[in-house]
């Protein structure tokens, strides 16, 4: 245990990161001037900073970037994957210069101030990449004040005392509250966003956090998309006729949210109709087919991820955010591993063998990352209109 008493800030030093353990890291403060708590990871992303913090399956962590040139290009109003952002800070190497971007409309220090988000610069960040490699991802704060006045045991005590992400649900707290349609299609130089307006095939998707280009890949694959919140009942569901279901990504543990999730995904496999998941609700479909999740020791966030398709053994280099899995060896005969991580030989992707119905751990709408997977929305899209046909 620090004897945080004798330790003084270093000079110039605006903002520290305390973490459980009593480790710190001083630095200076951009964003907001506040106190933020959560689990500390680290994303690999070279691009899409704007995205990553909108995320709303980073709800309850703080982002450390690997790359050390975070808001070179700036903030818009486009590059949002949700209305506010859902993470509870950010770490980052380098000092956050001036826009050099043709889009840009806002720096990116006074976009953080708008959103309420803090956040420290000047940090070593492979140190703490390291810090997290090999411990796993911590619980930690950040404290931000310009005359760098901190009450380090305060602060520590505050990270001991956070519950941590296990156990969470948090996708109840970023989910919709109500049902409404998305029509706007994916993003173009020419055109921006689009609408989609000959939709042919109706979808609902369940909302335990969607990013928005999610939503737009759907609509552009040919869905007329209606989302319900996280906590819809079958017979809500179902009210709207869809001809396909939707399981969005999320933050949170799945066990969690499977409390209220897993009963109505068990209901509509009874129904066979065409299911994809992403993510959370890849996770949460594990869980209503009989499997097991569990915490990773450190999750995988970056979009430079190999994944392997078991059955073409095609690889795709992927973009993830997660920090739970499906144990595989828990699938039951009914369900197949379809996918796998490279990394790690963790599980990526299931597929139930006599239903259409499938899903994966990565994010096929990338956003930013790869888009070597967008083919699966048009995989979905495809059941559809099979099982429509048939």
């Amino acid at each position: 245990m620090s004897d945080f008493s004798i330790i003084k800030p270093p000079p110039g030093a605006s903002a520290v990161i305390v973490l459980s353990d009593g480790t710190l890291f001083w630095g200076k403060g951009i964003g907001a001037q506040k106190e933020s708590v959560g689990e500390i990871c680290f994303n690999t992303s070279i691009t899409g900073y704007q995205e990553i913090i909108t995320d709303p399956s980073y709800a309850g962590q703080i982002i450390t970037f690997t790359f050390p040139h975070i808001g070179n290009v700036g903030t818009n109003s486009e590059d949002v994957e949700a209305l506010a952002p859902a993470a509870r800070g950010i770490i980052i190497r380098e000092d956050i210069t001036d826009p050099s971007n043709w889009r840009a409309q806002k720096h990116f220090n006074d976009w953080l101030k708008d959103n309420g988000l803090t956040g420290v610069c000047g940090i070593d960040t492979r140190a703490l990449t390291r810090y997290i490699r090999d411990n796993g991802a911590p619980k930690g704060v950040i404290a931000h004040s310009k005359d760098c006045k901190f009450n380090l045991k305060k602060l520590h005590k505050m990270a001991q005392d956070w519950p941590g992400l296990e156990g969470l649900d948090l996708a109840k707290d970023v989910s919709c509250s109500k049902s409404y349609n998305w029509d706007e299609t994916t993003w173009t130089t020419e055109e921006g966003y689009g609408k989609q307006k000959n939709p042919v095939c109706k979808v609902v998707a369940i909302d335990y956090g969607a990013k928005q280009n999610i939503l737009r890949c759907l609509a552009a694959s040919g869905c007329d998309v209606t989302v319900v919140p996280a906590k819809a009942s079958v017979k809500e569901i179902m009210s709207h006729k869809p001809d396909g279901v939707f399981l969005s990504n999320g933050p949170g543990d799945p066990a969690a949210t499977g409390i209220y999730a897993v009963p109505v995904i068990r209901d509509l496999l009874e129904k066979d109709i065409p299911i994809f998941g992403i993510c959370l609700g890849h996770q949460i479909l594990g869980l209503a087919l009989g499997a097991k999740t569990r915490k990773m020791h450190l999750g995988h966030r970056g979009a430079n991820h190999p994944v392997k398709d078991i059955e073409t053994g095609k690889v795709e280099i992927t973009s993830q955010n997660h920090g739970f899995e499906v144990i595989a060896d828990t699938l039951p005969d009914s369900a197949k591993q379809s996918h796998i991580s490279l990394f790690d030989g963790s599980n990526e992707g299931i597929a139930i063998k006599d239903k259409p119905v499938f899903s994966v751990q990565y994010h096929p709408e990338a956003s930013p990352g790869p888009q070597d997977s967008h083919y699966l929305f048009e995989r979905f899209v495809e059941n559809i209109m099979r099982k429509k046909a048939a």
